[in-house]
């Protein structure tokens, strides 16, 4: 066989290879992020939070337990900011119901900061979707007593979320 025939051969079989380890997640950085969820074993809107950030493409690590405030405190967020779950993604804090899109925006951006806060349990929330009387709510970028708001909903999100229902 001549040099072009094997050349192009062999570079027809690196490119198969290359493209199947591509599509299968074994070359290069994966697609999704970790975040590591950490909720209480009975709480169903922090489930639902969970599946939207999966939706999202984030990769999901849970782990539950009974008393969230020792993860709170060792991420350093204030009391006044505290919600039903607790997360962590690459050196942020996320607690409550933040979009997963404005944790790919706090990811992309990183602005100084601990982390980011939707406090309480808003309806219309990622995770507390609701079809009637949806709450405004602020996304809240914080680092110790420290807060702006980072994002402003008024009702259900995303909308997307209505064909999940």
């Amino acid at each position: 066989m001549s040099k072009w025939i094997l050349g192009s051969l062999g570079a027809a079989v690196f490119a198969i290879v290359a493209g199947f380890a591509v599509m299968s997640g074994t070359a290069g950085p994966a697609n999704a992020q970790t975040i590591t969820v950490y909720k209480t074993p009975w709480c169903g809107c922090c489930t639902a939070w969970v599946k939207h950030l999966q939706r999202d493409g984030l990769d999901v690590r849970v782990i539950e337990r009974e008393d969230l405030a020792p993860v709170r405190a060792s991420l350093g967020v204030p009391d006044q900011l505290a919600s039903c779950h607790t997360a962590e993604i690459d050196g942020y804090a996320i607690e409550g119901h933040v979009p997963a899109a404005d944790i790919r925006r706090l990811l992309k951006e990183r602005p100084a900061g601990a982390g980011l806060s939707v406090p309480g349990m808003p309806m219309g929330s990622p995770g507390m979707e609701t079809p009637n009387s949806p709450d405004a709510y602020d996304v809240i970028l914080f680092d110790g007593e420290a807060q702006s708001v980072f994002a402003s909903y008024v009702g259900r999100f995303p909308a997307e979320q209505a064909a999940d229902q």
